[in-house]
């Protein structure tokens, strides 16, 4: 079964889950093409609602029952983790409501909430956005709570986002003091999109628990933009564009259509983010009556099968590859450089000798010391070729061709020029 054949099954089996319905496939699957399907599923974190769908299909008997039930203890434990880790944020959430904190949840539990079986989709971390004057409150009741940082030797104050993990448990947060990273050339000025987004939040039920969340247009265009962020980087998956146009059709009627469109045309994401509810009409059936979108959307001309493809190769944040993400220091340069009017060309360059900026991340001493730039370099270009020769998938005349691929993808979507 070819490549686009195999994904087209696995967006069908997605369509499936939504609607409580499983799939009907006679036959025409091999032990090995399920174990591909399996495969991409991890890399896109849905396996668990895929697998629901699929089990039990006649074409499943190709499947060697020893690896069914492999398969199967995989999705009981991923949403038996999931349930552990909601449970774990719900109770630390009230905490720090009781605390006189305003905690304004992102993505993560509030797009869990709109699926079927909310714990079959899947979360690595809970992305809490906290007003900065709130931040060292917030940070004290996170640590009085068994929470620790990922990264002790950061100063969380002069971060814009801490990640915490439960000790001994299973949470993992993301805590922010804004939305993008305000020191990224690329995206940084995202922002201002955001003004104000404290004096709009709503509240969402779940599980018994009031939570603060963005308003319903300001959450969607978070949604779409997060995943223009990592489309700058490397890439995003198929889950996003699930969250995307199902939060769309939920509260389509609360959002500010027009509004959003404006916001996205202020940074050339337009076409990017028609072609994200083009993606959603022709494999995830997204109603834009439903959603009601405006004739404002439907005029724009976006085809998103390249953009697709991109996404279905890319995996859940474009991390299928060591190579494909290396090649993020090619697709962001090039943004970079379009800001500033220039024409950034692909080169092992970009690849090896990122800018201090995109070094910080990785190697904080330069924060202090920017002189220790060339160290560095030296630094991430020895263990680059020790994982070169160590893992496959990692490659640097591989990460310059799907870097170009990429930056023709964004002259596509009129991203850069």
């Amino acid at each position: 079964m070819e490549r686009n054949a195999l994904n087209g099954k696995m967006l069908e089996a997605l369509r499936c889950f939504r609607n409580g319905e499983k799939v009907n496939w006679e036959s025409g699957i091999s032990a090995e093409e399920w174990r591909e399907l399996f495969r991409r599923c991890q890399y896109h974190q849905i396996l668990p609602m895929v697998y629901d769908a699929v089990y039990g299909c006649p074409a499943f008997a190709a499947f060697p029952q020893q690896e069914v039930q492999a398969v199967k203890r995989q999705v009981i434990r991923q949403v038996m983790l999931q349930s552990r880790k909601t449970e774990e944020f719900l109770f630390l959430y009230g905490k720090l409501l009781e605390s006189g904190l305003k905690p304004v949840v992102v993505k993560g539990i509030i797009c869990r909430n709109m699926y079927r079986e909310p714990d079959f989709r899947c979360s690595g971390d809970e992305d809490v956005l906290i007003p900065a004057d709130q931040f060292g409150r917030c940070h004290d009741i996170l640590l009085q709570d068994g929470m620790g940082m990922a990264d002790p030797g950061k100063d969380p104050e002069a971060e814009g986002e801490v990640s915490y993990y439960k000790k001994g448990g299973t949470l993992h947060i993301e805590l922010h003091k804004e939305l993008f990273a305000s020191d990224s050339k690329a995206y940084g000025e995202l922002n201002r999109l955001f003004d104000g987004v404290f004096e709009r939040l709503v509240r969402e039920e779940i599980r018994g628990v009031q939570i603060w969340t963005l308003a319903h247009t300001d959450h969607l265009l978070y949604l779409i933009l997060h995943a223009f962020k990592h489309f700058l980087h490397s890439g995003f998956g198929i889950r996003q564009v699930c969250d995307i146009v199902y939060y769309a059709e939920m509260y389509g009627k609360d959002i500010d259509w027009e509004s959003i469109l404006e916001s996205c045309r202020s940074i050339r994401a337009e076409v990017f983010a028609a072609a994200l509810f083009d993606i959603g009409k022709k494999e995830l059936e997204f109603d834009p009556e439903k959603a009601c979108c405006p004739d404002s959307w439907s005029s724009l001309e976006a085809d998103g099968a390249e953009l697709l493809e991109d996404l279905l190769d890319g995996g859940v944040f474009g991390d299928s590859s060591l190579s494909r993400k290396h090649s993020s220091n090619i697709t962001l340069q090039a943004v970079t450089e379009d800001k500033k009017g220039k024409k950034a060309g692909a080169s092992l360059l970009h690849t090896l000798f990122p800018d201090r900026q995109y070094m910080e991340r990785s190697y904080a001493y330069l924060k202090d010391h920017p002189f220790l730039l060339p160290a560095a370099w030296a630094a991430r270009i020895g263990k680059y070729l020790k994982e070169t020769k160590r893992i496959g998938g990692n490659d640097a005349r591989e990460s310059i061709e799907i870097g170009n691929r990429r930056v023709d993808l964004m002259k596509k979507y009129k991203i850069i020029r």
